[in-house]
């Protein structure tokens, strides 16, 4: 038997595997994994632990037999209660066959584009957006364009912009609101102006919503694309990750036409099979359970968000003042290094770990990206330490 070498195996993967870019936030996460010291400001998750009584229902129904496969799409009871969720909280009712329960947001997202996606399909994309979209729109074989979201313009998205880079290759657009990471949320004038667009030129809108119950500033409307016009196709994603501290439990679920649902039921097989059984009864009680664990969460992100801006504007920094995620975006520029050499360097001089915005594409090459996600004495510690690092560079 003749034993391959390690540069002949890496050579055998594929071109798309090979092409894959790691993600630059990777890069700081593992840096700051070297240092114990450091200040996570970096990290894109709750700071919370899961809350007990979803905990103790996870537990309840690994005990009562909940351990096996289950549907591809989700539990009936589970698909239920999302039913009532997406009424209550999202302003549509879908029919149970339209919602489809995923092993997290992600898997949702790499179904729905491996279901539209053709070689050389264009898929327009938001820059500052959402990390990995692009990444996954190319390993399936699409091309992102991307959009961009100006600071003078809160972050939103251009109607007239999106409707000028249409073209007939152009499959998706992707919105995300409120959004990560400027936490900017896309209001309904704008919603519907886009709307109007994608529906003229045949384009799918993929809606990604994760953070549809983390809106920090109680006056703002909110308003669900997938609610505007229930024939438009619109895909609606949301997870149980962020709102519930619920990142490792792994729950995502969608909404989408049904013949859509079918197809994305479909594609869970190969590759998922389904999602865990235990944590889809923990999601049940999450939707079920009591809510004041959950509104404390999002009390504590309004704080540290308030917190947070107060101290950046007292030190003279720039940035944007989030409505919703636990995300804030702060400009680096005056630094006169690029936002990865600035993180690698505020990590190791300062031992504040903060997200790269070149992660965010292109229109991210001026700003870091904190999480609020923190306790206060440590989001203020790393915003003075960014303070102190842009004047000893100037």
């Amino acid at each position: 038997m003749t034993l391959r070498s390690d540069s002949q195996e890496a050579t055998d993967v594929s071109d798309r595997a090979r092409d894959l870019k790691r993600s630059t936030i990777r890069v700081l996460f593992d840096a700051a994994d070297k240092n114990p010291d450091a200040i996570r400001l970096e990290v894109g998750e709750p700071s919370f632990t899961t809350p007990a009584h979803i905990i103790e229902a996870a537990a309840d129904a690994a005990a009562s037999g909940f351990t096996r496969y289950g549907p591809n799409g989700g539990l009936t009871s589970l698909r239920e209660l999302l039913v009532e969720k997406i009424r209550s909280v999202n302003g549509f009712t879908p029919s149970i066959e339209q919602v489809v329960v995923t092993p997290g947001a992600m898997n949702g997202l790499y179904s729905i584009y491996a279901a539209l996606l053709n070689p050389g399909d264009e898929v327009l994309l938001p820059t500052p957006g959402f990390p990995n979209m692009d990444e996954t729109v190319r390993l399936l074989g699409g091309k992102p364009v991307f959009y961009g979201l100006d600071k003078s313009d809160d972050y939103l998205p251009d109607p007239e912009e999106i409707a000028s880079l249409v073209s007939p290759r152009t499959k998706v657009l992707f919105l995300n609101t409120p959004s990560n990471p400027t936490g900017t949320v896309i209001p309904p004038d704008r919603i519907e102006a886009i709307l109007s667009v994608t529906a003229a030129q045949g384009v799918w809108v993929i809606s990604d919503e994760v953070y549809d119950q983390l809106i920090l500033d109680d006056d703002l409307p909110y308003l669900s694309p997938g609610s505007v016009d229930e024939s438009l196709p619109v895909i609606s994603v949301y997870s149980f990750s962020k709102v519930y501290s619920m990142t490792g439990w792994r729950v995502g679920y969608l909404v989408a036409p049904p013949p859509l649902a079918d197809i994305l039921r479909k594609l869970q097989e190969p590759q998922v099979s389904c999602t865990s059984t235990i944590s889809q009864k923990a999601a049940e009680a999450a939707l079920t359970g009591p809510r004041e664990p959950i509104e404390a969460m999002r009390s504590a992100y309004v704080a540290n968000r308030d917190f947070a801006w107060t101290r950046l504007t007292d030190l003279g920094l720039s940035g944007y003042r989030t409505q919703g995620t636990f995300y804030m975006l702060i400009e680096v520029s005056e630094s006169g290094l690029a936002p990865i050499e600035f993180s690698l360097r505020l990590l190791e001089e300062h031992s504040v770990a903060v997200a790269p915005g070149e992660v965010f594409g292109p229109a991210g090459k001026t700003v870091v990206r904190i999480s609020l996600a923190n306790d206060k004495e440590k989001i203020g510690h790393g915003i003075e330490a960014i303070a102190k690092f842009i004047s000893e560079l100037n």
